[in-house]
């Protein structure tokens, strides 16, 4: 219990500053924002686009941009107008890929997407007494395609564990392969964290150390986490927690092993982010603060060993976005992409912005979408690192 301690002093003083200092902007509200048809509030620059799928996405060398829905793979060369479906496997009958998933089209042209088979979800039995839910099962998958999606191969399960959700995937500077994962562990029952690493085109696995900090609850230990490449060969791991910060690990074995393991100073609500490298070299944050902008508040979930065994904001009324110019050691002042629009009755009523999948469409222009809140818009880079 001494590193919950810390932890929560270390929060304590982190959410002092979050809100301190001159905004890069406005604070978004009714005067200067516009409302969309989901029931949120965007800047004037920032475009909805409306019946937009989901993703996540991924640029094919002919143009066309691939996602997943279902047990298809869909392809647009119409900028998501329209979609033309392909099926991911050959018994679809036994499988549901999950909205939390990661997809990748390697330097050669490889798609790999890694999911959570809906279909095997079974014996989810959180029991109060025990804090736990013994033999849960969600497996993680992997499956990949070598002609653009057309057709699919090599569907594996590499672990048979409850797996909270997988969210991010990359390739390294060495060609590898790596993607987020988690695993439920029990007595009591909570998450953690680890990875997947190929070395030859998502053909075979290697997983990593499993990053476990311990924790009591259906939403307690290290959660959904996001990736990046960093120089000279370092990859940066960023996991969901419920103190206060996203917390951090690094590999220098392209995700073999992670070790450094710590909080940073990113104020974060317990949701996770989406951290992205953008074709100008400057890293991109995606994620809900630990407060709304401009207060230092939000309403607790959890302290109770059931959702976890302290209280955490889960505050996701908000979407931020913030940039990185020296690898992630200092941050742009973070900008509400989105906010629910209080004044616009939606039935039913927005509840969250949250779980966010960014895509780079072109250099410079973003694609951000959620997967709670069914938020759908595309922003520029410039437009929010001039904002003053």
């Amino acid at each position: 219990m001494l590193i919950i301690h810390r932890v929560l002093a270390l929060t304590m003083i982190i959410a002092a500053l979050s809100n301190s200092g001159k905004a890069q902007h406005a604070y978004l509200n009714s005067n200067n924002g516009k409302s969309i048809s989901i029931g949120a509030l965007v800047y004037p620059e920032v475009d909805e686009l409306k019946g937009m799928m989901m993703g996540p996405f991924v640029k094919l060398f002919d143009g066309g941009i691939l996602t997943v829905d279902g047990t298809d793979c869909i392809i647009s060369r119409d900028e998501g107008m329209t979609w033309e479906r392909f099926p991911v496997f050959d018994n679809p009958e036994f499988f549901l890929i999950s909205d939390e998933r990661a997809i990748l089209s390697t330097s050669k042209g490889v798609i790999v997407l890694a999911f959570m088979n809906l279909k095997e979800r079974a014996n989810w039995d959180w029991q109060e007494e025990i804090s736990d839910s013994p033999g849960a099962r969600l497996p993680t998958y992997t499956v990949r395609s070598l002609d653009g999606g057309k057709t699919w191969q090599d569907v594996q399960k590499l672990h048979n564990e409850w797996t909270g959700a997988i969210r991010d995937m990359i390739e390294t500077e060495n060609g590898n392969i790596v993607f987020t994962s988690m695993m439920m562990r029990h007595h009591p029952g909570h998450h953690t964290v680890l990875t997947y690493k190929s070395g030859n085109e998502g053909k075979t696995w290697e997983r990593s150390n499993i990053i476990d900090l311990g924790g009591i609850g259906h939403h307690s230990g290290v959660t959904e986490a996001t990736l990046e490449s960093l120089p000279q060969g370092k990859l940066w791991l960023l996991m969901r927690t419920n103190w206060g910060t996203f917390w951090e690990a690094f590999s220098t074995d392209d995700g073999k092993t992670w070790n450094g393991i710590r909080p940073t100073d990113i104020p974060a609500s317990s949701a996770p982010g989406l951290l992205k490298r953008l074709e100008s070299g400057r890293l991109v944050l995606v994620w809900n603060r630990r407060f709304p902008e401009g207060t230092d508040y939000y309403p607790l979930t959890g302290g109770d060993k059931q959702w976890s065994e302290v209280a955490a904001s889960n505050h996701r009324d908000e979407l931020s976005i913030a940039f990185s110019e020296d690898e992630g050691r200092t941050w742009s002042a973070p900008s509400v992409i989105a906010k629910i629009d209080s004044s616009k009755k939606m039935d039913p009523p927005l509840r969250r912005i949250s779980y966010p999948y960014v895509f780079e469409r072109s250099p410079g222009e973003l694609w951000v979408t959620t997967m709670q809140g069914g938020l759908r818009v595309r922003l520029y880079e410039k437009d929010f690192i001039k904002k003053k």
